[in-house]
């Protein structure tokens, strides 16, 4: 018997542009924080926290807007994420100090926790095991598209309007996902259980304290200036809401996942990957603009071949994946990834571009074969009606490795730039490349200086993430198995999808 949604690939569309809506404010954003703490007469500390709230909220949140999804029904909460999500953008335009700014950012955050989770659900619950692979790396080649093209799209806008017009571009998009959400996409949940406000309160806190200590690194070090004390929240919250999670009644999320072995694998070779990948465009788009001395909007467009190669990726990957299963897919992906790594480990001062370009198509080609594989393989070891919590605790695994990896590679970049510099390099100019090259003054031999300490520390942050991507494909084949997608058999009557 036929039970496909006949609207299913109409209904992925509304799912793509739900995430590119998260993706594209993100990194625009990352463009247009220097012009906006110019004009909001920012510091260092507020610039901090205008980034850093959002991703604080957001990671807190993942794991109980999931358990929400479950309960309450998945549309419902997407639609409503997205509501907010737009609302808080339409604010962030008239913000007028850092103050606005980050709260609007706390409320986009919400917005956001809201949305991530509740996307892939509806898309496992939607697909089958069959068409997951192919409906998977549409998503993630989006997402890519977003990524890469929106630094672009903010470059520009800031340039022909202000830096407030890359928080009203997410108004339209949004209104068009709600739309299209309302009349295409079905609702559904997974059996009514009683709610878990205890875990609820322990997740949110604990992955909170977590993500702070984790951005607090590169400036205060693991237990320095009060990060003993947050690390101490995090490890006893994190580990009080294990232990309730396997005692209560009704759990809001099912740590019984982590007995199979593919989804075990899968989120920590993903995390792995987060850690490498994370932070790629903070250092490269530093060395693309200071050291190579492009604008905004040229950086943005060297991102180019990334975005072209992980579209050839995500086809090709799917067709493997359908075929072959996950596992060879995934280790090729992350082999061609750790080779990309390796190659911009031999950046310097007087490559150019032309080594960094056939660098990134390499890390493009091996993100689209190896991280639709891995999603698409954890995805399928999670029952329908645990889809919004299981999306959750992926997202909440994939986005800890991603912070994890801007501190840890931020900090070796800072600590190695500050190294090389020669002796006597006056005390702001040790900082960062930015600051040294604001120092210099016309001084060639600081200019020259500054930009050899970047790139030679940029090699060993380079090295890291080769590492980590090594690290994920040695678990990844160690742990996983090879299980093809098959056809699912027809939902149970409780479990149905209901328009």
């Amino acid at each position: 018997m036929e039970t496909r949604n006949p609207r299913r690939w109409w209904i992925l569309i509304v799912l793509c542009l739900s995430s590119l809506v998260l993706v594209v404010d993100s990194m625009a954003l990352t463009v247009a924080v220097p012009r906006m703490t110019a004009d909001l007469h920012a510091s260092a500390q507020d610039t901090q926290w205008i980034l850093d709230s959002y991703i604080l909220v957001f990671a807190g949140l993942l794991l109980t807007s999931g358990g929400l999804g479950d309960r309450f029904g998945r549309r419902k909460v997407m639609i409503i994420g997205l509501l907010l999500f737009g609302a808080a953008s339409l604010a962030a335009t008239f913000a007028a100090s850092p103050g606005e700014v980050i709260a609007v950012r706390v409320l986009m955050g919400i917005g956001g926790a809201l949305i991530m989770p509740s996307t892939l659900s509806i898309l496992i619950t939607v697909f089958d095991a069959a068409e997951r692979p192919k409906a998977m790396a549409a998503w993630t080649s989006v997402a890519m598209v977003g990524m890469v093209g929106s630094p672009v799209l903010g470059g520009v806008l800031i340039a022909r309007f202000s830096w407030h017009a890359i928080f009203f571009i997410n108004v339209p998009v949004v209104a068009l996902a709600v739309v299209a959400g309302l009349l295409l996409m079905p609702e559904s949940k997974g059996p009514w259980q009683r709610p878990d406000p205890l875990g609820a309160v322990l997740s949110a806190v604990g992955m909170t304290a977590l993500v702070w200590w984790i951005i607090g690194i590169p400036a205060h070090g693991a237990v320095g200036g009060g990060q003993a004390v947050t690390l101490a929240v995090a490890v006893l919250t994190l580990a009080g809401f294990v232990v309730w999670e396997n005692v209560t009644a009704a759990p809001m999320v099912p740590l019984v996942l982590f007995k199979h072995r593919d989804f075990t694998g899968g989120s920590v070779s993903l995390a792995l990957l987060q850690i490498g990948n994370g932070g790629l465009l903070l250092v490269f788009t530093q060395y693309l603009q200071f050291v190579l001395g492009w604008s905004p909007v040229k950086a943005g467009l060297a991102f180019t071949p990334v975005a072209v190669t992980a579209m050839i990726g995500n086809g090709a990957g799917a067709k493997l994946t359908a075929r072959i299963g996950p596992r060879v897919p995934m280790l090729a992906g992350m082999a061609v990834m750790a080779g990309s790594f390796a190659l911009l480990t031999t950046v310097s001062v007087r490559t150019g571009f032309t080594v960094p370009a056939v660098a990134l198509g390499l890390l493009g080609l091996g993100a689209g074969l190896a991280m639709p594989a891995a999603v698409s393989a954890l995805m399928g070891t999670i029952p329908p009606e645990q889809a919004g919590v299981g999306s959750a605790l992926n997202d909440t695994i994939g986005q800890s490795g991603s912070a994890l990896g801007v501190a840890i590679l931020g900090s070796l970049l800072a600590s190695g730039f500050a190294r090389h510099l020669p002796a006597g390099t006056p005390g702001p100019a040790r900082h960062s490349i930015a600051g040294a090259l604001a120092a210099a003054h016309g001084n060639p031999g600081l200019v020259r200086a500054a930009r050899e300490a970047f790139t030679t520390s940029m090699s060993a942050t380079f090295t890291i993430s080769a590492i980590g991507v090594l690290a994920a494909a040695a678990l990844a084949f160690l742990v996983m198995r090879n299980t093809k997608p098959q056809p699912a058999p027809a939902p149970e009557p409780e479990h149905e999808l209901v328009a």
